[in-house]
């Protein structure tokens, strides 16, 4: 396959990440004026850790970047696109975070900047350092391309100052823009620029006069009374929120920001600031927000939802990121039910795509989630046709009848019954979802366990099951052994109306639960001594 029939094919996918990516061909036909890289762009609150709102918001970014450099036939290395994460540490601590400690100093540091508080961590030189360094940890632990940009460093070194200046000078223009959006009441202290105070170096909410723009110059009385003239720029103000974001996008020529559903408003008013700015607005897309197992709206404060480490615990990377992947503008629910399929489904998707034509593959989200790790050959999915021995599930289900003790060596021993040469160290990402695997039983499983026993039927079918697994050999495959369970379930004497509930029984009786795997695949993993020992165990609950 060439890289132009990869372009073309790109050009006409429906694939979410290639529709949004269209918007910047759109926007640069003829690629960014000056051959300046096209900007992609997500914020970060340094108030709180980075979670998992957070890795959506990059991994859906940077789908939606190297879906663009498809379409316009560029390679990550070539530098035709940018990442940056900007975290706005520049905003006034509002609220002490519940899980902090020294919250008594945090306390005392309220309205002061992120960067300028105090770290109750005792680990940087500033709250906002401690939180700024684990955002660059955790994007890098999912090996996410980009380049960290802080607020402060930009308003203390005067690289926002030449933006702050016209900012000053659309003063009117963008309360006219802003006003009309706010209660009367706060129309009364509002003001675009939120200076520092001198005596305190909190951030102000007060009403600010313009004095003198060129220079940077306003006025503003500060929380003693007091009226002062200072500059806005170096570091002595910021923006607030829409204004801020609006600047950012001014100085830093964002081509491409996404944002959840909640800044629909923000997103409204900050394109219009910009464009007063003389600026343009970025393409974007805004995505519905993630729901926990009722359907509420997932709140940190709450603690509902699910994290990252908790995925991470009972899935794999690549399961979230592919659960993220779908419908975007649809609200998803996050649990921790949602994972065992998702694990299992992300690895069906990237075994098909080596025999997937290039359109489908393009449509697959496994070739968009392998691709945004940084591979690139030419199909721009390595990995395509990659498989797993053994499914999450049916890893599950082994764990289940292991029970609540297993081990990993007790699980490696049984995928010798299943799998050549069971090596952990040659089957790193089988090895992370053993250990998943007995995570997830051993607190959402075995507690749940109850094996019944059989009703009369269920047990002469059962020990007509026993008889055939006596009668075939030791190395008997998955399939000879589910057409063996398949033909018992399907003789009138043991009256199921349908082989479904044949399996519903064996599962019920066997595993302790209503749903299970295809039961030649799960005798051919726990090995046949094993699965006639679970037989004799139900009919003796008979």
């Amino acid at each position: 396959m060439t890289e132009q029939t990869l372009i073309e094919a790109a050009r006409v996918s429906k694939a979410w990440p290639f529709q949004e990516a269209q918007k910047l061909l759109k926007r640069y036909p003829d690629g960014k004026p000056g051959g300046a890289p096209v900007l992609f762009e997500t914020g970060y609150g340094p108030s709180g850790l980075p979670h998992i709102g957070t890795f959506q918001e990059v991994l859906r970014t940077t789908l939606v970047r190297r879906a663009y450099e498809a379409l316009i036939g560029a390679r990550p290395e070539d530098g035709k696109t940018r990442l940056v994460a900007f975290s706005d540490d520049m905003d006034g601590l509002r609220k002490v975070p519940d899980n902090v400690p020294n919250k008594d100093m945090l306390t005392r540091h309220l309205g002061m900047p992120l960067s300028r508080i105090p770290d109750p961590f005792g680990s940087n030189d500033s709250f906002a350092g401690t939180n700024n360094r684990k955002l660059r940890e955790f994007l890098d632990r999912f090996g996410f391309d980009y380049e960290f940009v802080s607020a402060s460093d930009r308003y203390n070194s005067g690289a926002f100052d030449d933006a702050l200046k016209q900012v000053l000078r659309k003063y009117d223009d963008i309360l006219a823009i802003m006003l009309p959006t706010l209660r009367e009441e706060r129309r009364k202290t509002y003001s675009p620029v939120l200076p520092i105070s001198p005596a305190t170096g909190a951030v102000l909410q007060v009403p600010v006069e313009v004095v003198d723009a060129e220079a940077g110059i306003v006025r503003f009385a500060d929380e003693n009374g007091q009226t002062v003239e200072q500059s806005a720029l170096g570091g002595k103000a910021k923006l607030q929120w829409k204004v801020d974001w609006a600047m950012r996008w001014y100085a830093l020529g964002v081509d491409y920001e996404m944002c959840g559903k909640d800044l629909t408003d923000s997103v409204t008013q900050s394109g219009k600031i910009v464009q007063v700015l003389g600026g343009r607005k970025p393409e974007g897309l805004i995505y519905e927000l993630f729901l926990d197992a009722n359907g509420e709206k997932i709140s940190k404060s709450k603690g509902n939802g699910l994290t990252i480490e908790e995925w991470l615990t009972y899935g794999s990377e690549e399961s979230l990121g592919f659960y993220i992947f779908p419908n975007p503008k649809s609200a998803k629910q996050l649990h921790v039910g949602v994972i065992p399929r998702a694990v299992d489904d992300y690895w069906q998707f990237r075994e098909r795509l080596a025999e997937q034509p290039l359109d489908k593959q393009l449509g697959n989200p496994a070739w968009h989630l392998l691709r945004a790790n940084g591979g690139f050959d030419g199909a721009g999915a390595p990995g395509a046709g990659e498989r797993l021995p053994v499914t999450y599930g049916l890893l599950l289900n082994l764990v289940g009848v292991l029970g609540a003790g297993a081990t990993r060596d007790q699980v490696w021993s049984y995928l010798g019954n299943y799998i050549d040469d069971p090596d952990p160290a040659k089957l790193p990402e089988l090895d992370q979802l053993v250990d998943a695997a007995l995570a997830y039983s051993r607190d959402f499983i075995a507690p749940t366990l109850v094996r019944r026993a059989p009703a009369a039927n269920e047990a002469a079918a059962l020990r007509t099951l026993d008889m055939a697994l006596e009668m075939v050999t030791a190395d008997a495959g998955a399939e000879e052994l589910q057409t063996i369970v398949y033909e018992i379930g399907k003789q009138e004497e043991f009256g199921f109306e349908n082989l479904r509930d044949w399996f519903r029984a064996l599962y019920e009786t066997l595993l302790g639960s209503s749903q299970g795997p295809r039961m030649g695949s799960f005798i051919a993993l726990y090995g046949i001594d094993g699965t006639r020992k679970l037989i004799a165990e139900a009919l003796g609950r008979v």
